[in-house]
């Protein structure tokens, strides 16, 4: 079995309408939301091998707040990921390296979203569930998804992930103040 984690960045600042969006900084909440994910990563043992992340600033700033890591994941800074869709992103994933057990991708919106539920596939996403239902109703800044792959990666494609977790920020306790 592999581990796939899926976090897209966290709030960035909007502050200076001149700063180009790839350029954009995390403001102060997202810089706190993505030290809490960090947090709740290290209680839960989640800790990739390998972690594909958008040459965006507020990707690397996101990545920056998880670390450090008890072991140094492999870090790729990827221009591809950069606003990239689900497909792209499923190219990129079934490139990943067999040695890779545990894989961590950070990006961007609407994308990072398509490819969580295009993993889950079509006859899992049940409202019923209400985990699958959260994840139907988007996917927040900070958010992260923890899927399990059974096959390799070179074969991961629609429904090869099974959702085993899906973490928001603001269910949280240190981000409801």
């Amino acid at each position: 079995m592999r581990q796939l984690l899926l976090m897209r960045h966290a709030k960035s600042s909007w502050d200076d309408p001149k700063v180009p969006d790839h350029a954009r900084p995390l403001n102060a909440r997202g810089r706190r939301a993505a030290a809490a994910m960090r947090g709740v990563m290290a209680e839960l043992g989640l800790a990739p091998d390998l972690v594909l992340v958008s040459s965006a600033r507020r990707t690397l700033q996101t990545l920056e707040a998880l670390e450090p890591w008890d072991e140094t994941p492999l870090v790729e800074p990827m221009d591809a990921l950069y606003l990239a869709g689900a497909p792209q992103m499923m190219k990129l994933l079934n490139a990943i390296a067999s040695t890779v057990r545990s894989a961590m991708v950070i990006g961007h919106n609407p994308g990072l979203h398509e490819l969580a539920v295009m993993l889950v596939g079509p006859q899992a996403m049940t409202p019923a569930n209400p985990m699958m239902r959260s994840l139907a109703e988007g996917y927040p800044t900070a958010a992260l998804a923890e899927f399990t792959v059974a096959g390799a990666w070179s074969e991961l494609g629609e429904g090869g992930g099974r959702l085993t977790r899906f973490l928001t920020p603001r269910e949280l306790p240190e981000m409801s103040s």
